[in-house]
């Protein structure tokens, strides 16, 4: 069987499927390739991953009236005739998305010729490209219940959101041990998500000034992105611009979790039953965070709003309380269902592929 993934521009379509990838990838006469955008952030993490790498042209899928659109009109079109060439020279038996522009083409020639496809929803929202390539799949997967409605139910399926089963591998001690942290002070993993925020960088490098005689924080800033220089040395304060594989060493790690609201991110915390502090950007991830507070399951600032001061107050109530960090961390994981192996394997046994 050959599975097709497409996906990217950022890496919220990206994650639920790299977790797909981790749960196939050693099943014997399985092989993947991924078509994605040609300067987005995911082609470095699915080189690293192993991931033959295709590009496809993208354009922007606009639900307002723009004079751009006429330009998105015709890079669709290019894309959709290099899609159908792709598909016949890589001859996949399935192809998966979990939305984003790039793959609307991909989906819409593999329709036309005979391929299987399967869209997942992950987002509390719908996102567009979801919207538009759900008449034509074979099959979708939702990972929330309350998504079942907007889809064909004869077609729809409640999976939960696939993550890593990586993420699972490390205990807190060893990974105490290769950050080189003290047992004995709590640790706050804060990240910008996958391509970094610089709102969030300069708000934890002002906390750390705060917090660094009491808790050890390790700061994901991401590539490139700006962030604050301490004015003085600061012990427990430990920057990284990327962690890839260390990411599970981090959660491991950590008593609290600082983050953006993308629902890969809070898939994983979900998985894991970690305590999170969440500043959402504005749009969909804000639909994401606030499903999962009106459940008890997140902490939310508004990233607009909150002041460094207001951010470690915040810390400082949740790593003191630890029944509250129990209570969060387990009310997350009755929001979003994790994806079992077995629920995935059986929607790939449903599509006739495997």
């Amino acid at each position: 069987m050959k599975v097709l993934f497409s996906g990217g521009g950022t890496l919220g379509p990206v994650t639920p499927l790299l977790a797909l990838y981790e749960e196939i990838k050693d099943t014997p006469g399985i092989s993947c390739i991924w078509v994605g955008t040609e300067n987005g952030p995911e082609e470095f993490l699915l080189r690293r991953a192993g991931i033959p790498f295709l590009t496809l042209p993208s354009s922007k899928l606009r639900r307002y009236f723009s004079l751009q659109t006429f330009v998105d009109i015709f890079v669709f079109v290019q894309a959709f005739f290099y899609a159908i060439f792709l598909l016949r020279r890589e001859k996949p038996d399935v192809c998966i998305s979990a939305g984003g522009y790039v793959s609307v083409p991909l989906h819409f020639a593999a329709r036309m010729l005979g391929i299987a496809t399967w869209i997942h929803q992950q987002d509390v929202d719908i996102g567009l490209a979801n919207r538009l390539m759900a008449p034509a799949a074979t099959l979708i997967t939702v990972a929330l219940p309350q998504s079942l409605p907007f889809f064909p139910k004869e077609k729809t399926r409640m999976l939960g959101n696939p993550v890593r089963p990586s993420i699972f591998s490390f205990d807190k001690r060893m990974a105490l041990e290769k950050f080189g942290l003290d047992e004995t002070l709590p640790v706050i993993f804060a990240t910008g998500g996958g391509t970094g925020s610089e709102k969030i960088n300069i708000l934890i490098a002002q906390v750390a000034l705060e917090l660094d005689e009491s808790f050890q924080i390790i700061h994901l800033t991401g590539k490139e992105r700006k962030t604050l220089e301490p004015d003085r040395p600061l012990k427990h304060y430990h920057t990284f611009e990327f962690l890839d594989e260390d990411m599970a060493l981090a959660y491991a790690a950590s008593d609290i979790v600082i983050c953006r609201g993308g629902f890969g991110t809070l898939s994983e915390l979900a998985a894991l039953k970690k305590a999170a502090l969440v500043i959402p950007k504005s749009g969909h991830q804000e639909d994401n965070v606030k499903f999962c507070v009106d459940q008890g399951g997140l902490l939310s600032l508004n990233e607009n709003l909150v002041s460094a001061l207001e951010l470690a107050d915040k810390i400082r109530t949740v790593l003191e309380h630890p029944e509250l960090r129990t209570e969060l961390g387990q009310k997350l994981s009755f929001c979003i269902p994790t994806a079992t192996r077995d629920a995935i394997f059986d929607c790939f046994r449903s599509l006739s592929v495997l």
